[in-house]
């Protein structure tokens, strides 16, 4: 771990200005720029867990542990048995004893199978327990303990037939569950990903190619293309994107070959309510579950607005789920709660209120 926390010591000299005013303590590399990163802010950075192992915390936890916990905060996106296919991808299937055995999945190589799922896919644990200890459980991420951690990963091992009911997972064996993955030769560098001496194909690259230097060819131009019945399917693209980075959306609403209209961001004037709240929309990222029309992830806006017209308290119920999020309205997966202002989120709710117009 020490190349890491190098590299978190040198980035935090960087970010520096932004963590601390003050000069003192600063850095004597740099003179005038940053300080020196504390152990709390370094610990609470290095959290990756090595292959080997290398990083886990200390802690256990069983597999009927991991089954309260994978009900209450796992099941609504990813299914009672991990086999969820609507919104995620699933989790457990596709194993047999035999891949046990051998530690390769036979199905991986069969065109015919018809998915890819994580335990078939998986080669190290520590990937596994790394990811749901950072990333884990969608609404609230980091937000499990390592104790609870082991216990959803041996719950998870268990819904895949590797593991037994009575297994206790902790830091202490999980080498020895590690030896139990189906998947766990899947993983090897002798192919052109990996070039160079020792990476176990003797540096062959994976592709060949002659860089052009005289009477080249114009460039091609390589872009997509939607069929006419299919360009507003699922609403306006370029009304579902955040407003900010370089990837915008192509205008859907209109024929193909339409010249494309930019897609409204926040900040323009609003030339009325309706205007400014589907403004505040893109701003917070509300079109990328929600289309105008459509669902996405979840129900279109004016689907909601159609359900909550003659509520006599719309605009602070909607504010408030708009603020709170909230599950079990329009099916099993849940809104996380938005960091968004009260005045932003009754902005939205009023215009939800009055029909969703443009």
């Amino acid at each position: 771990m020490s190349s890491w926390r190098e590299f978190l010591l040198a980035s935090s000299l960087l970010m520096g200005l932004g963590l601390s005013g003050s000069a003192q303590a600063q850095s004597k590399t740099y003179p005038g720029l940053g300080r020196v990163a504390t152990a709390a802010e370094l610990s609470a950075w290095d959290i990756d867990v090595r292959p080997d192992f290398k990083g886990l915390p200390p802690g256990k936890g069983s597999v009927a542990q991991g089954m309260v916990i994978w009900e209450g905060k796992c099941a609504s996106c990813h299914g009672v048995f991990g086999e969820s296919n609507q919104v995620f991808a699933p989790l457990v299937g596709g194993t047999t004893a035999a891949d046990i055995q051998s530690g390769r999945v036979a199905r991986l190589t069969d065109s015919a199978f018809p998915a890819r799922t994580t335990l078939m896919k998986l080669a190290n644990l520590s990937t596994l327990w790394d990811y749901i200890n950072r990333a884990m459980p969608w609404t609230a991420p980091k937000s499990l303990s390592a104790d609870e951690v082991y216990a959803v990963t041996a719950y998870l091992l268990n819904l895949g037939g590797i593991v037994p009911d009575e297994l206790v997972l902790s830091d202490r064996n999980m080498h020895e569950v590690q030896a139990l993955l189906p998947n766990r030769h899947g993983l090897h560098s002798d192919h052109g990903l990996w070039p160079g001496a020792g990476m176990g194909n003797g540096g062959k690259p994976d592709v060949k190619a002659t860089a052009c230097v005289k009477d080249c060819a114009p460039l091609p131009k390589i872009a997509s293309a939607l069929p006419d019945f299919a360009r507003n399917a699922h609403g306006n693209l370029a009304e579902q994107n955040r407003g900010v980075g370089a990837q915008h959306g192509v205008d859907t609403s209109g024929p193909g070959g339409a010249p494309a209209q930019a897609p409204k961001r926040p900040g323009s004037a609003a030339k009325g309510a309706g205007e400014a709240a589907m403004l505040l929309t893109q701003k917070h990222g509300c079109v990328a579950c929600h289309g105008l029309e459509n669902k996405i992830v979840g129900p279109g806006l004016r689907e909601i607005a159609n359900k909550y017209a003659q509520r006599a308290d719309a605009v602070a119920y909607l504010s408030g789920k708009i603020i709170a999020g909230g599950a079990g309205v329009w099916g099993a997966i849940p809104m996380p709660a938005q960091t968004i202002s009260e005045a932003d989120a009754k902005t939205i709710a009023e215009w939800l209120a009055t029909g969703a117009e443009k």
